[in-house]
C-alpha cells in the first residue's frame, strides 16, 4: 500500500492533521475545494484564516484538483464540515480505491444518520473505512502539543495500520472497531458544549456546567446503547474525553456559540461572530431526530434544538430541564 496520505478539507482541522502527518514523513497532500484558498495557502505557506502563526511544512503538497490530490493515495482522510461530507464521499468514490477515514464530527444533516452508513453505502466496505476522533483542538495538534485520539475502523488490522500512520510522540492513537460509538461521541459532544456554553453565558455557575456535562454523557450513553455502541467507547477518548474538552474550553466554537446565546446574542449574529463551522447546530437537529427514530429521550439535546429553532429562549430551556419530573440517576 502506498504511504501517500491525502487529506480532504483545508479548514483548521484538515490543515492541522495535514501538518501533523507531513511532520511524520511520507507524501502528504492537502486538498481544498476553493482554488483561491489553496493558492493563498501555497503563497503564504500558512493557513492564515484558520491556523494563523503555524507554518505549513515544506513537504506538504497543496492541491485544489480532487483527482490529482487522490492520485496514488494509500489513505484518504476526510476532514470537511458535516454538511459537505456526503457530497465529498460521492466525489471521491470513482477516483480512488484507497481506504477512507474521516475526522468529520457530526451526523448527516438530511436524515440524522451516522456518517459511516453513508460511506458504506457509497463506497462499500471492501476497501476499508474508519474514523478518527477524540479530544483534539486543531491549533494544539498543529502546534505539536500532546494529543490522544481513537482510530476506529471496519476491522482491527486496518485500524492498527492507520493508527501507526498517524501515531507519534505527540499524537497518541488508540484503536477500536466501534465506528458507531466513536461517531456518536464526536457528534453529541458539540450539542452538549452549546448547552454548557449557554449556561455559562447566563452565569449559571460551575455546578450547572458539571451537571450538564454529566447528564449529557448519560444521554450519549442511552443513545449509544440503542444503536449498538460499546459502553466503554462512550466513556473513552472519543466520548467523555471529547465532551469534557469541548464543553469546558473556549477554543471550542460550539461552547463560544453557546456563551453568546446565553448572553442574549441572536443566533445568526452569534454564528457569524464565530467565523467557522459550528457543528453543534446541525448536530442538535440530527441527533434528536435519530433519538426519536430509536425511541430514546435526550432532554438536554432536545432543549438545545428548541433554542436553535426559536421555540424556546435559553432561560425557558433551563427552566424546562430543571422542572422535569424527578427520576433515578441510572
Amino acid at each position: 500500500m502506498s504511504s501517500k496520505t491525502t487529506i480532504l478539507g483545508a479548514g483548521a482541522w484538515g490543515s492541522a492533521l495535514a501538518i501533523h502527518l507531513a511532520r511524520r514523513g511520507g507524501t502528504v497532500t492537502l486538498w481544498g475545494h476553493r482554488p483561491e484558498h489553496v493558492e493563498r495557502l501555497a503563497e503564504a505557506r500558512e493557513n492564515v484564516r484558520y491556523l494563523p502563526g503555524v507554518k505549513l511544512p515544506d513537504t506538504l503538497r497543496l492541491e485544489s484538483d480532487l483527482a490529482a490530490a487522490l492520485d496514488g493515495a494509500g489513505y484518504v482522510l476526510v476532514a470537511v464540515p458535516s454538511k459537505a461530507f456526503v457530497h465529498t464521499i460521492e466525489a471521491l468514490a470513482p477516483l480512488t480505491g484507497a481506504p477512507v477515514f474521516w475526522a468529520t464530527k457530526g451526523l448527516d444533516a438530511e436524515n440524522g444518520r451516522p456518517l459511516h452508513e453513508h460511506v458504506a453505502r457509497l463506497l462499500g466496505t471492501r476497501r476499508g473505512i474508519g474514523v478518527l476522533s477524540g479530544p483534539s483542538f486543531a491549533h494544539e495538534v498543529a502546534a505539536g502539543l500532546p494529543t490522544a485520539v481513537t482510530v476506529a475502523a471496519s476491522d482491527m488490522a486496518l485500524a492498527r495500520r492507520f493508527a501507526t500512520r498517524v501515531h507519534s510522540a505527540t499524537f497518541r492513537a488508540y484503536v477500536s472497531t466501534d465506528l458507531v460509538g466513536v461517531e456518536l461521541g464526536g457528534a453529541a459532544k458539540n450539542v452538549i458544549a452549546i448547552a454548557a456554553g449557554i449556561g455559562d453565558g447566563m452565569g449559571l455557575g460551575a455546578n450547572a456546567r458539571a451537571g450538564l456535562i454529566t447528564r449529557g454523557l448519560a444521554e450519549l450513553r442511552r443513545l449509544g446503547k440503542a444503536l449498538g455502541a460499546r459502553p466503554q467507547t462512550l466513556i473513552g477518548l472519543s466520548g467523555l474525553g471529547d465532551l469534557v474538552l469541548t464543553a469546558t474550553d473556549n477554543q471550542s466554537r460550539n461552547r463560544r456559540f453557546g456563551i453568546a446565546l446565553g448572553e442574549g446574542t441572536p443566533i445568526e449574529e452569534a454564528r457569524e461572530a464565530i467565523g467557522g463551522a459550528v457543528e453543534g447546530i446541525p448536530a442538535a437537529r440530527a441527533i434528536v431526530r435519530l433519538a426519536e427514530d430509536v425511541g430514546v429521550e435526550l432532554p438536554i439535546c432536545a432543549q438545545v434544538r428548541a433554542v436553535l429553532d426559536g421555540a424556546q429562549s435559553p432561560r425557558a430551556a433551563v427552566e424546562t430541564l430543571m422542572t422535569r419530573a424527578m427520576t433515578s440517576e441510572h
